[in-house]
């Protein structure tokens, strides 16, 4: 696969082309304008290395075009190792590839016996979530693995009131503009459990918050909810099928050590992205990436389109190049 990502590479960093627009608030052209020059982030989402034979390789992938893209600091957006001695290899590469290395909370991180709080010791974080300054861009880091207090099982996807009071004095007190990021949505399809409460806040906030970056959904939208836009970053190795989908999609060597990946439609090829916010020109740029499927599609194997979605186009093996720009240019 590693050597499958490399011959192809020319071919994807080709594919850089803005394939949509969408508008940025014009009352958050003020904060925007606060920064003094470009901001570029490298963003991965969803390498999920514990599913992935090849996951090594993905992230590699990812590195190797951040050093051509020479971004202010690396993202990686959840879901994307347990934090084991086995994956150490993955772990520490992400770590020492920038000086400004940020890591999200997925839900997947503790499926190794982990708590969330351990996680982010073991990382390095500051803590489950926080904030952080790159250049005048301040960053809101948030974690939508807490537990309501009706919780029934299974992963939780939920900001708790504590720390729902913790983004409140943020988004008061952070002179902006403000990138919001969070694993699970925050807004659209499996969005938390209490995203009216997140959505409500964030636009009392729309003068300075230009945008909400999730992983998660495995797909490649924008949803947009009152004054804020919700990007959708696509993950970097497959869309989960489930057991009543089994997809074969690698010889069975791979298949009988790698036992959760027939329960995916894998890329062929690594996908992430760059977030570039230029004060200058008022706009925001998403890098577009495109692969191809490994085996059959989704749709191939039956899986019909969730009626939630708008455009029927999200569950692809792409990110599709976006430009958010303000209306009043």
């Amino acid at each position: 696969m590693e050597k499958s990502i490399s011959s192809r590479r020319r071919f994807l960093n080709a594919v850089g082309v803005v394939a949509t627009s969408i508008t940025l608030p014009n009352q958050v052209m003020g904060a925007l304008r606060k920064i003094k020059k470009p901001i570029k982030l490298g963003l991965i989402a969803d390498l999920h290395q514990d599913v992935m034979h090849d996951g090594p390789a993905r992230l590699k992938a990812f590195l190797d075009a951040m050093k051509e893209e020479s971004p202010d600091a690396l993202v990686q957006l959840g879901d994307f190792a347990h934090p084991t001695k086995k994956n150490d290899a993955v772990t520490k590469a992400f770590e020492k590839a920038h000086p400004r290395t940020l890591n999200v909370l997925g839900n997947h991180e503790i499926d190794g016996g982990h708590t969330f709080d351990a996680v982010a010791k073991l990382w390095g974080m500051k803590g489950r979530y926080y904030t952080e300054n790159i250049n005048g861009l301040d960053l809101i880091v948030l974690d939508c693995n807490e537990k309501p207090k009706n919780h029934k099982g299974g992963y939780p996807a939920h900001i708790g009131e504590q720390q729902l009071e913790w983004l409140e004095k943020q988004l008061k007190t952070l002179k902006g503009p403000i990138l919001v990021i969070s694993h699970q949505p925050l807004a659209g399809t499996s969005g938390i459990d209490n995203a009216g409460e997140v959505q409500k806040l964030l636009n009392s906030a729309g003068d300075k918050v230009l945008l909400a970056v999730n992983g998660h959904t495995h797909i490649d939208h924008v949803d947009r909810v009152g004054k804020i836009s919700y990007l959708h970053v696509n993950s970097a190795s497959y869309k989960w099928v489930g057991s009543s989908h089994r997809n074969k999609s690698y010889p069975a060597e791979i298949h009988s050590k790698f036992r959760w990946i027939e329960y995916t439609c894998p890329y062929q090829d690594s996908l992430f992205t760059t977030l570039t916010i230029d004060p200058a020109n008022g706009r925001i740029d998403v890098k577009g990436r495109e692969s191809q499927w490994v085996g059959k599609s989704p749709s191939q194997l039956g899986i019909a389109a969730k009626p939630d979605r708008t455009d029927g186009k999200e569950i692809c093996p792409k990110i599709r190049g976006r430009r958010l720009v303000s209306a009043a240019k």
